[in-house]
């Protein structure tokens, strides 16, 4: 039966524990813990397994952390207070017939900014969540100012950062569409030749996913949300002047950054984009004197510890993946669930959709739940007559499903990281319930209606 499979039963666990307000890194080792002892590999294989996992998320976690240093080195030269400070002297000095459409345009302008932030952080500027901690925190004055409901900013960043990859074919999204997707695919035994353009399969449910941000802005979140002023840890004090020389530099170094990632992204370099982008960024920052000798351990720390927890889970859930993969649990689940189609196409893209949603809640990312299910659902969908280009649309937004809405993403961890600088922001309640309603619900029926038409 599907309720005793290791997978399904564990990601239960992990989500039930998560609401329950224990801590993800918990939640997701207990879950471990149950996933291994319902697949009978023992105390002791599953935690080799876990073992062996977590060295898969060691270099993703300390490019977070590096970036999250150099997210705080940008933050203490002022730039990001210089933008904050502007929008908050006009909101303060405007007069009564002007501060209510003053209002708006700042509320707009911060929405727009980070859906802009996110979709760039995919391709242009390649630092995914890392501009998150770099970006929110200042401007949680003024969202408090404006009574802006953070679960909104929240639907905002996951709603640019995960449509961009699994729709735009640059930077991330090339990774995702192509190097992954396609590959796999290909791999699992169906040609693609025929899918010139895999963003023409992806297209409905990207297009749910701003039907889901639309619902988030003008209905969920459009109410004003009362948060107290409190005093947070980001960048430089209120009351320390901003010197223009220091913008410039961070101005510079972000440029740099840019570049180098650019160029290391395009030219399919082994090193990691991210990793030597931070730390040439942090160098330069030391070297134009942006943090003084004196202070750069303080901001650097800081800034460590920011993006640390985000690390920390990260590497948990990788251990997570690989008891997951080593139960041997994922392929019955399919197979139980490809048993129920009984020929139905619409009833097979449905519960193939829906056991990627459990997949990924579970592993935590869509690039990782791509190579599991391309090789199970490549085979069924041939069987039962899907086109290429459905199958592209099926095994594309069956990997997509869950990114935005599990605890352990990184789509929904930055977006807390950068909006719980005050402790007012709880993570499950106020970033994964609220993007994971938005967001697979009408990802699930606009993948479903993909697999259907095309």
């Amino acid at each position: 039966m599907l309720l005793f499979n290791a997978v399904v039963l564990s990601v239960l666990v992990m989500l039930i524990l998560s609401i329950a307000r224990v801590h993800v890194v918990i939640s997701l080792f207990v879950a471990s813990l149950v996933g291994g002892l319902v697949a009978k590999m023992g105390i002791s294989g599953t935690m080799v397994a876990f073992q062996e996992g977590l060295a898969g998320g060691a270099k993703i976690a300390l490019s977070y952390a590096l970036l999250g240093a150099f997210a705080m080195a940008v933050a203490h030269s002022g730039l990001p207070r210089l933008l904050a400070n502007r929008i908050i002297n006009r909101l303060r000095s405007a007069d009564d017939s002007h501060s209510t459409r003053l209002a708006r345009s700042a509320r707009w302008g911060i929405i727009g900014g980070v859906v802009v932030m996110g979709v760039m952080s995919q391709n242009l500027i390649p630092i995914h969540i890392a501009f998150i901690p770099l970006l929110v925190p200042p401007l949680i004055g003024v969202m408090n100012e404006l009574r802006m409901d953070r679960r909104l900013i929240a639907c905002a960043i996951t709603f640019g950062v995960v449509t961009t990859y699994m729709f735009v074919p640059l930077g991330f999204g090339r990774i995702f569409l192509h190097d992954i997707l396609l590959k796999n695919i290909e791999e699992a035994g169906l040609p693609v030749e025929g899918v010139v353009n895999p963003t023409a399969a992806m297209a409905i449910p990207a297009a749910s996913m701003a039907v889901g941000c639309f619902i988030a802005l003008f209905v969920s979140y459009r109410k004003p949300r009362q948060y107290q002023d409190r005093d947070s840890s980001c960048g430089s004090p209120d009351d320390k002047p901003i010197e223009m020389r220091k913008v410039w530099a961070a101005v510079v170094a972000l440029v740099a950054c840019f570049i180098i990632q650019t160029v290391l992204t395009k030219t399919d370099s082994q090193a990691d984009p991210l990793l030597v982008g931070a730390l040439v960024g942090l160098c330069m920052m030391l070297a134009m004197r942006v943090v003084p000798w004196q202070q750069a351990d303080d901001v650097f720390s800081g800034g460590m510890k920011m993006m640390s927890l985000i690390g920390l889970i990260m590497i948990t859930a990788q251990g997570y993946a690989s008891v997951l993969k080593a139960s041997g649990h994922i392929e019955p689940l399919v197979q139980q669930t490809s048993a129920l189609f009984n020929g139905s196409k619409a009833l097979a893209a449905l519960i193939m959709l829906l056991v990627g949603l459990v997949i990924t809640m579970g592993i935590g990312s869509s690039f990782s739940t791509l190579p599991i299910v391309s090789a199970i659902y490549v085979p069924l969908c041939l069987t039962l007559g899907f086109s290429p280009v459905a199958t592209v649309a099926i095994i594309g937004t069956a990997g997509a499903l869950g990114d935005a809405g599990s605890p352990a993403s990184d789509s929904t961890l930055g977006p807390t990281a950068g909006l719980n600088i005050d402790g007012q922001h709880d993570h499950m309640r106020d970033t994964v319930i609220p993007t994971f309603l938005h967001y697979n619900v009408p990802l699930l029926l606009g993948g479903w209606v993909a697999a259907m038409v095309l």
